[in-house]
C-alpha cells in the first residue's frame, strides 16, 4: 500500500504569528552587538529581546532609555523594526514580494487580508500599495514639519529626530530619542508647550490609528460621507469621542494649574496618546487616580483595525456598546448607522473582549505577586502592553526577568491579536455541526 504524506500549510493565522516572532528574533541578536549600543558593550538576551518586542510590536516600553543607552546604529535598527511592525511582517514581505515581480498566491493573499483586517481578499495587493504610498507620504510630511524646530535645537542630527518621532508617531510606537537633551525616559516632556510638536505628533498618532482601510474609504469616496462604510462612520464617531471626553476631563481637573495654552495642548495630547502610542509631554505620576483608570481605559481600547494601533479596537467597543443598546431596545440585532450587525461579530467582539481583560488582570496581578509593586501600578504596565501603548508609571526598568517576561508576552499578544494566537493555536479543529440540546440559563 502506498503511503501519500501531505506536508501541513500554515493557516494565515500561524503565518502571522511566525512572522513577527522571527522579526522579534533577529531584532534581538542585532541589538545584542556591541555596536549596537553606546557604551560598545554586549546587550544580555533578554534585554535585547525586550526591547525588540517592544519595536516590533509598536508598544514603547523600554528597559534602557533609547536615547541614552543606544547608539546610532542601535537606534537606527529599533527606527526599522517599528516600521516593519508598523506596517505589519506579511505587509512588508508582500511589498518585496511586488517589488521582484513575483505573483502573489492565493494563500498569501488571505494571509495579508487577515494581517491588515481587510474585508475581502478582492484587490487586497492594491490596498497594500496604498498603505505603503500613505505610510511613507505620512511620516515624510510629519519629519518635514517637525525638522525646523529640532534642527534648531539640536543641529544636524534633527534631521534624524524629525524622521525618528514622525515614524515612531505614525506607527503609534512612542519610542523617543530625547534623554541626551530631556533627561532619561523624558519623552516629549521637554516640548510640552511646542503647538507644532504637540500638533504634528498627535495628528500622526490619529492617521496611524484611524486604519488604512478606512483612509481608503475617504480617499476613494473625498467629502460623500454617505457612501462611507459603516466601519469607517463608527471609526470616526468612536475616535472623535473618545479624544473629546479626556481632554475635556484633564482640561478641567489633572491639568487644571497649567497656563492657558499649555493646559490645552497638555489635555488633549494625554487624550490621544494612550491609542496607542506611547508619548507623554507631563509626569504621568502625577495624575489623579481617576485621570489614571481613564488612561488605562483607553490603552485597553486602542485605535482601529487595520492600522499601526493596537488594543482591542474602537469597532470592538462600538460593538458592544450596540449589543447593549439592542438588548435594551429588545432588538435582535445590534443596529449601527442604519445596518444591522451580524450576531457573530458581536460574539468576536465579547471573545476579545474577555481575553484582553484575563490579560491585563493576570498580567497585573503576576507581576505585582513576583516584584512586590502595587497593583495600581501594574495594572498601568500592562494594560500599556497588551495595548501596546508603551507608557509607563516608571516602573518597567526596574522589573526583574521574570515580569519582563510577562510584559513581552503581554506587547506581543497584543500586537499579533489575542483571536489570532487561539485561532493559531486550534486551527486543525473543525466547526461543531451537530447541536446540543438547548437549555435556558439566567443572565444578570
Amino acid at each position: 500500500m502506498e503511503h501519500i504524506t501531505r506536508k501541513k500549510k500554515l493557516t494565515p493565522f500561524q503565518t502571522i504569528i511566525l512572522g513577527f516572532a522571527a522579526v522579534v528574533l533577529a531584532g534581538a541578536l542585532i541589538l545584542m552587538l556591541p555596536i549596537s549600543s553606546a557604551s560598545g558593550r554586549i546587550t544580555p538576551f533578554h534585554e535585547a529581546l525586550f526591547t525588540s518586542t517592544s519595536a516590533v510590536c509598536v508598544t514603547g516600553l523600554v528597559i534602557h532609555d533609547t536615547g541614552t543607552y543606544w547608539s546610532y546604529f542601535g537606534q537606527s535598527v529599533i527606527l526599522l523594526l517599528i516600521q516593519v511592525g508598523g506596517l505589519g511582517v506579511i505587509t512588508v514581505a508582500a511589498s518585496f514580494a511586488l517589488l521582484s515581480g513575483r505573483k502573489i498566491s492565493l494563500l498569501q493573499r488571505s494571509t495579508m487580508q487577515e494581517a491588515i483586517s481587510a474585508p475581502k481578499v478582492g484587490g487586497i495587493v492594491k490596498l497594500t500599495g496604498f498603505i505603503l504610498k500613505a505610510t511613507f507620504l505620512m511620516e515624510c510630511i510629519g519629519a518635514v514639519a517637525m525638522m525646523p524646530v529640532f534642527i534648531r535645537n539640536h543641529g544636524a542630527f534633527g534631521i534624524f529626530m524629525a524622521f525618528f518621532h514622525s515614524i515612531s508617531a505614525f506607527c503609534n510606537a512612542g519610542f523617543d530619542i530625547m534623554g541626551k537633551t530631556g533627561g532619561q525616559y523624558s519623552s516629549l516632556t521637554s516640548y510640552r508647550s511646542d503647538i507644532v510638536i504637540n500638533v504634528v505628533v498627535m495628528l500622526l498618532i490619529i492617521i496611524g490609528g484611524i486604519g488604512f482601510l478606512t483612509w481608503e474609504d475617504v480617499y476613494t469616496n473625498k467629502i460623500h460621507l454617505k457612501r462611507y462604510r459603516m466601519q469607517s462612520k463608527v471609526i470616526f464617531t468612536v475616535t472623535g469621542i473618545l479624544i473629546l471626553l479626556p481632554a475635556v476631563f484633564y482640561y478641567f481637573f489633572d491639568l487644571s494649574d497649567l497656563p492657558m495654552k499649555d493646559r490645552i495642548l497638555g489635555s488633549f495630547f494625554q487624550s490621544v496618546t494612550p491609542r496607542t502610542a506611547g508619548f507623554n509631554t507631563y509626569d504621568l505620576t502625577a495624575l489623579s487616580g481617576v485621570g489614571k483608570a481613564i488612561m488605562i481605559a483607553l490603552m485597553l481600547i486602542g485605535g482601529s483595525p487595520g492600522s499601526t494601533a493596537g488594543g482591542m479596537k474602537t469597532t470592538t467597543l462600538a460593538v458592544l456598546f450596540a449589543s447593549a443598546a439592542a438588548v435594551f431596545r429588545r432588538q435582535e440585532e445590534p443596529q449601527m448607522f442604519g445596518r444591522r450587525v451580524d450576531n457573530q461579530v458581536v460574539r468576536y467582539a465579547s471573545a476579545i473582549l474577555i481575553v484582553y481583560v484575563t490579560l491585563f488582570s493576570l498580567g497585573a496581578m503576576a507581576i505585582s505577586g513576583l516584584d512586590k509593586i502595587p497593583i495600581d501600578q501594574c495594572f498601568f504596565e500592562t494594560a500599556s502592553a497588551v495595548g501596546t501603548v508603551g507608557l509607563s508609571q516608571g516602573i518597567t526598568p526596574s522589573l526583574g526577568v521574570g515580569s519582563h517576561i510577562i510584559l513581552m508576552v503581554l506587547m506581543f499578544l497584543g500586537r499579533v491579536g489575542g483571536l489570532t494566537v487561539i485561532f493559531a493555536a486550534i486551527s486543525g479543529n473543525h466547526p461543531r455541526v451537530a447541536k446540543l440540546p438547548q437549555e435556558r440559563i439566567t443572565v444578570g
